[in-house]
């Protein structure tokens, strides 16, 4: 990763992110069950794929398990599909089924999360922009999201490093 951009604005969290591989590649690796599962989620879990459909309306849900056996589970929902340039899509805790659930860790924290994913090219390198913000929430939520940016940072530096990573082996 070449740069390591992280702010807050009005409407959520904003990161950025440039990685030494075509667009192409980045958005495959971001869109395909096979990719997915090696990186997606917080370092130190295992992901399982459930059910991937990259589609407007589509649903990634999916496993993840902690080394103690602990087991929770999560969903994007897409909306918005133009390959390779961008994705825009919801995410929230599930259940084994693929309900979207209230976060087991805090009633305050929004339920949805809208985020804009977006994919420019330059020079052989892809810079990932990635914004998201409370959806379908009120002020508690919003005002709790606010609160928990630098932990999301934090989260999100881990994962865009597994990321990294992984696309580093994809390119071997």
């Amino acid at each position: 990763m070449t740069m390591n951009n992280q702010t807050t604005n009005e409407s959520g969290l904003l990161i950025t992110r440039t990685f030494d591989a075509p667009r192409e590649l980045v958005f495959k690796v971001w869109t395909e069950a096979e990719h997915l599962k090696h990186w997606w989620g917080p370092a130190g879990l295992e992901l399982e794929v459930i059910k991937l459909d990259v589609k407007p309306g589509g649903i990634f849900h999916f496993g993840m398990t902690a080394p103690d056996g602990n087991k929770m589970y999560g969903k994007f929902v897409y909306y918005e599909i133009a390959a390779p340039e961008k994705l825009v899509f919801t995410n929230s805790f599930a259940d084994a089924e693929g309900n979207t659930i209230q976060p087991p860790f805090s009633d305050e924290f929004p339920t949805e999360v809208m985020n804009s994913l977006t994919l420019t090219e330059q020079d052989g390198k892809t810079t990932i922009t990635l914004q998201g913000g409370p959806h379908n929430a009120g002020e508690t939520q919003h005002a709790f999201f606010k609160a928990m940016h630098e932990s999301m940072q934090q989260g999100f530096g881990g994962t865009f490093k597994q990321f990294e990573d992984y696309l580093a082996t994809q390119q071997a």
